[in-house]
């Protein structure tokens, strides 16, 4: 039995070979900033400025939802504040910038956050909240940014929600209490930096997403190389288990 909210929405463009929805892990800005010689502050600096870049590419190629994995429960329990500090001054900055405020509008893009933003300072909340509230009647593109997420907190919130005297447990229940319940199923995760897992991302949204790992940190990862992502993702057939 398919959940009601919204399982299967992102595979109207399966006919097209176009991915629908595209989640992305973008990983190792750390590592690329020691191989330059460079403070960890660059490599998370330029792999902001690098998303920026992506999400065009992404809708200029035909996808219509973009989900980024931009900073994880674990990121925040176990990384140190000196680090953590310099992510959200990147985060409030980006949020605040008059530059990318224009770029969603002219690309019609709306931001959602989503997570526990109770983890994170209110400063860095409050700037995320005001973009999304600024981007929310657009509706040509759609990024959703996960911060303060993990995919076990996210299933346990779905059981908590779920009343206790529930008759049966569907998936329709699960999904409606997920805290990514408004995100659609995944059909194609990028991750970079040559790591091959997921980490717990969107767990109820991947279980039929394709999978793509390129061996570049997430700073390298350029325009063609998104482009061979997508070309694998229009060579591969899904069955969805047929």
């Amino acid at each position: 039995m398919q959940s009601k909210v919204p399982i299967m929405q992102s595979y109207r463009n399966q006919k097209s070979k176009a991915p629908y929805h595209v989640a992305l892990i973008p990983d190792g800005n750390r590592r690329w900033a020691r191989q330059h010689r460079l403070d960890f502050f660059h490599g998370y600096d330029l792999g902001v400025k690098k998303f920026i870049k992506f999400s065009i590419w992404a809708k200029n190629m035909g996808i219509k939802v973009l989900t980024v994995w931009a900073l994880s429960t674990e990121n925040v329990r176990n990384r140190d504040n000196r680090e953590l500090g310099v992510l959200y001054k990147i985060y409030i900055k980006a949020a605040k910038d008059k530059s990318i405020l224009k770029m969603l509008k002219d690309n019609d893009t709306r931001i959602n956050i989503i997570g526990d933003l109770a983890l994170i300072p209110a400063s860095v909340r409050k700037a995320l909240y005001s973009l999304q509230n600024k981007t929310k009647s657009f509706r040509s593109f759609t990024i959703n940014l996960l911060i303060g997420y993990g995919g076990r907190d996210d299933l346990l919130h779905a059981l908590e929600g779920v009343p206790r005297h529930a008759k049966r447990l569907g998936e329709d229940a699960i999904a409606k209490h997920l805290i990514t319940s408004k995100v659609p199923d995944v059909d194609l995760v990028i991750r970079t930096s040559g790591e091959m897992r997921l980490s717990g991302l969107l767990p109820w949204q991947t279980c039929y997403s394709e999978l793509y790992f390129a061996k570049k940190y997430w700073p390298d990862f350029g325009r063609s190389d998104l482009q061979s992502a997508v070309s694998e993702y229009g060579k591969r057939e899904r069955r969805f288990g047929k």
